[in-house]
């Protein structure tokens, strides 16, 4: 490097003497001779030399190096074949410094572009020859040169005991704090993957923990977003100073950064508030134009993440739109797989996805079908044209029982909660040959599936009535008493205390009585109620939670206002069977259920389809429902508004009772 330097300096005063005189200020007539003697004092003898023939020489000395080092560079660049490059290694080339390092950047590049020359080239001996040259030249490589190289040296998958690897690898490490920061980036971005395969985890630890330390060094969000994608899951702390960094650089990025920071922040499932906040804002402020791509990518990052912003979902859904007849198949099933998870049903939105599936419902496959169902179940989203349901009932006709086993259920389940399932389809997963792969499994996932199961042998057994295929025998059932986790939500435990007040002692409720339909009620012996209208019998029902609405407790009375003891009645509802008299002519059972905010679409008072489904089995099994919703409950201040309330809903669900 030195030397270099010197030569430079040498060819600089060289040239200074030959312009000096016809550019020196007339006030510094010195500045000609100054420099003549600098340079004669070094120079060979004049005497040997005419006067042109030390110009010539001056020329040569001057420029010829320089000439020569441009001419390899260009070489070097223009090469388009590995023999190119290895045979500058033979022609008299001075390969010194970076041009070593250089022919082996450039050869991994072509060699990125024809892959099939990998495999001879490796066994080439001039190869060698360039490696060894770089060894022994490592040390007088440039910073950025020095980067790019480690790179390539990595893509030409080196042995591990490589010396020229561990040799840059070396340098690198020595010089990790006089590199710039884009240049650790751009190592990392490129590399990350390289070293974890080929045990250089040392110095990916060292350049995380360089990165880190020097995170404010970061300028630009191109840095920011490419280090979040390709390291920010390689450590969590400098994960949180990137997205530190990515809040203090959001006004700088366009549409195209802000969904790569959001489906990075998805792909690794990071739920970061201030940064989703932050996303979102410039998102509905500023004007930006979202091309289909970006659009589904949004939908996608919100849904996995269940981040609900209600002015970025409405514009999504409104840019949505237009690009509805360009969408694929494969598009509108995964974007309405998102907006399903978001719970959130636009109207508009979903019959276009509904009349894009009708406009190719020859070419539409059920996998795709199928992921459309699943998500129109979910939000309850029920399609206006009967053709949507004709088609998924023709596609799955010759091909459900071809679907994984989970997938039929879920399918089935499905057309359970949209009330569109038909009775081959219900045979078809409650076939006993069927239930039996689910039936007594200990894993999360079939036990899942087995509860969908129960849901839908009780669609079958309570919505109907014509079916006389197999049902989910009582047996099964029992096993399906859950074991309850004790987290109580605040509704939950107001609504509860409320009911307590208004029923009677605490003691004489239980709330771990499972149905045969999937839901668990609490069982209650209560005392006469205070509130009650002589000749209105009736029961009080409250679920627990179990995927599901929760009634918190259950009360029997007779046509003349008494309550009755529950044990001592007949209740058809229970899996365990208990009681051995017939209900009192005219008695009821009414059921409170409490609805929790996540039962609900987003920004709406509509049920979700797994909810809407334990509703209506209630309403079949013959229990009077009374609603609480939280956006009613969270009104009531006082606890003598809570129980005038429950009062005034009873009497509101036995009147309408008595009017039907």
């Amino acid at each position: 490097m030195a030397a270099h330097l010197v030569r430079r300096c040498s060819w600089l005063l060289r040239a200074a003497t030959r312009l000096a005189p016809a550019m020196a200020p007339a006030g510094w007539p010195g500045l000609a001779r100054a420099a003549h003697r600098t340079l004669a004092s070094s120079a060979p003898s004049p005497s040997s030399h005419s006067s042109g023939s030390w110009s010539e020489l001056l020329e040569k000395e001057a420029f010829t190096p320089f000439a020569e080092n441009q001419e390899v560079d260009q070489l070097i660049e223009k090469a388009t074949g590995p023999e190119e490059l290895l045979r500058l290694l033979g022609s008299g080339h001075c390969l010194h410094q970076n041009r070593a390092a250089l022919v082996l950047i450039r050869l991994c590049r072509l060699l990125s572009e024809k892959p099939e020359h990998k495999a001879t080239l490796t066994q080439d001996a001039r190869l060698q020859q360039l490696l060894h040259l770089i060894n022994s030249q490592i040390s007088t490589v440039w910073n950025g040169t020095l980067v790019k190289l480690l790179r390539s040296l990595y893509v030409l998958s080196l042995p591990t005991a490589s010396r020229t690897l561990r040799s840059a690898e070396q340098e690198v490490r020595w010089r990790l704090r006089r590199l710039k920061y884009k240049q650790l980036a751009f190592l990392v971005e490129s590399s990350a993957t390289y070293m974890q395969e080929q045990g250089s985890q040392e110095l990916l630890a060292e350049l995380l923990v360089h990165l880190e330390r020097r995170w404010a060094e970061i300028e630009d969000g191109r840095t920011v977003v490419a280090m979040m994608m390709k390291a920010g899951h390689l450590s969590e702390s400098l994960m949180n100073r990137l997205e530190d960094k990515c809040l203090e650089l959001v006004e700088q990025f366009g549409p195209d950064e802000l969904r790569k920071v959001l489906v990075t922040l998805a792909a690794q499932n990071r739920r970061s508030v201030p940064v989703l906040r932050a996303i979102s804002y410039h998102l509905v402020q500023k004007p930006f134009l979202l091309t289909k791509s970006i659009l589904l990518d949004l939908a996608y990052a919100y849904g996995k993440l269940g981040f609900h912003q209600t002015q970025v979902f409405q514009r999504l859904a409104a840019d949505l739109l237009p690009y509805m007849p360009s969408l694929t198949s494969s598009e509108v099933a995964h974007c309405t797989k998102s907006f399903a998870f978001l719970k959130w049903l636009n109207l508009p939105l979903f019959e276009a996805f509904t009349q894009h599936v009708l406009s190719r419902a020859q070419s539409i496959t059920v996998p795709h079908l199928c992921n459309m169902l699943l998500a129109f179940a979910r939000v309850n989203f029920r399609p206006g044209q009967d053709q949507f349901f004709s088609l998924v009932h023709k596609k799955l006709g010759a091909e459900l029982e071809g679907l994984d086993l989970v997938l039929q259920v879920d399918v089935v389940w499905a057309l359970c909660v949209l009330q569109q399932v038909r009775d081959v389809e219900l045979h078809a997963v409650l076939r006993p040959e069927f239930q039996a792969q689910f039936l007594g499994s200990g894993s999360p996932k079939d036990q899942s599936t087995f509860q969908k199961l129960v849901h839908i042998s009780a669609t079958a057994q309570l919505e109907h009535p014509e079916y006389t295929g197999p049902l989910l025998p009582a047996s099964a059932l029992v096993p399906l008493l859950p074991a309850l986790d004790g987290k109580v939500t605040p509704l939950q435990k107001d609504l509860q205390g409320a009911l307590r007040g208004l029923l009677g002692t605490a003691d004489r409720g239980s709330f771990t009585v499972a149905t045969q339909y999937g839901w668990v009620l609490g069982e209650c012996q209560c005392y006469p109620c205070p509130f009650h209208r002589k000749g209105s019998p009736l029961s009080l029902t409250v679920l627990t939670r179990l995927s599901c609405p929760s009634p918190d407790a259950e009360v029997l009375l007779d046509a003349d206002g008494q309550f009755l003891p529950l044990r001592d009645f007949m209740a058809p509802h229970l899996v365990l069977p208990c009681g051995s008299q017939p209900l009192p002519t005219g008695a009821k059972r009414l059921a409170f259920l409490r609805w929790e905010f996540p039962n609900f679409n987003s920004r709406s008072k509509d049920l979700l389809g797994r909810f809407a489904l334990a509703r209506r089995h209630l309403l079949a099994a013959g229990f009077l429902l009374v609603d609480v919703p939280y956006y009613e409950w969270l009104e009531l201040k006082s606890e003598w508004q809570k129980g005038a309330y429950l009062k005034d809903k009873m009497r509101k669900a036995v009147a309408e009772q008595l009017a039907k």
